[in-house]
């Protein structure tokens, strides 16, 4: 590896997290909740702060690995400061005929990115024989933390109650919410072990893991 793509792999990540920060102040300024606005934030915040600690210590992702996670750290900032229901996105709700919003969904989407990660720490650091098994522990992973991050929702809402508990929840009055988002997460797991398959098939394969 060239000294060029070693400073551009070590400058990439910085770069997003730069804009993250930017965006969280920006949008942390009269958010239109607090509570739900700390709510929202903390888990991402602590997520943000793991990858930054990884990072230091030596646990490097590729900048694509990077850039996948990064999607749901802005969205989910996009989200804490209007609240999800509240987030403009009416141009997707009129344009697909939806009766309700749906930038919760595609955030749990993103959530699912996360499985690229865990594959490629699998993999490269040659913790499993079989790239299979890798592809299965992420999306199990994912599909673990979203039925987890369910229940969590349902407790605070709970405890909160009113309009803050109810921001949080994200339900907009659909019962089917929580399985509705964990099928959303699952399936942003798939996306992206295709996502890695794909890149592992036009390339040289990360690691000698046998498929």
């Amino acid at each position: 590896m060239s000294s060029e793509t070693q400073t551009e792999r070590r400058i990439f990540p910085v770069v997003l997290l730069a804009a993250y920060v930017i965006v969280f102040l920006v949008l942390g300024i009269a958010p239109h909740d607090r509570g739900t606005w700390w709510a929202e934030n903390i888990p991402i915040v602590a997520l943000a702060g793991t990858l930054v600690v990884t990072y230091q210590r030596g646990v490097r992702l590729s900048n694509l690995a990077y850039l996948l996670a990064s999607v749901l750290l802005f969205m989910h900032t996009v989200g804490g400061h209007y609240t999800f229901e509240r987030v403009p996105f009416g141009w997707v709700t009129r344009a697909f005929g939806f009766e309700r919003n749906h930038y919760d969904r595609i955030a749990h989407f993103s959530v699912g990115f996360y499985a690229f990660a865990l594959i490629e720490l699998l993999i490269t650091r040659k913790l499993v024989n079989r790239s299979w098994i890798a592809y299965l522990f992420g999306t199990f992973c994912i599909g673990t933390v979203a039925a987890l991050y369910e229940i969590i929702e349902w407790i605070y809402a709970a405890l909160a109650g009113g309009s803050a508990g109810a921001a949080f929840l994200g339900s907009q009055g659909d019962i089917w919410d929580a399985q509705k988002d964990m099928l959303a997460d699952i399936s942003g797991a798939v996306f992206a072990v295709a996502i890695y398959w794909l890149r592992a098939s036009i390339s040289r394969p990360l690691g000698s893991c046998r498929a």
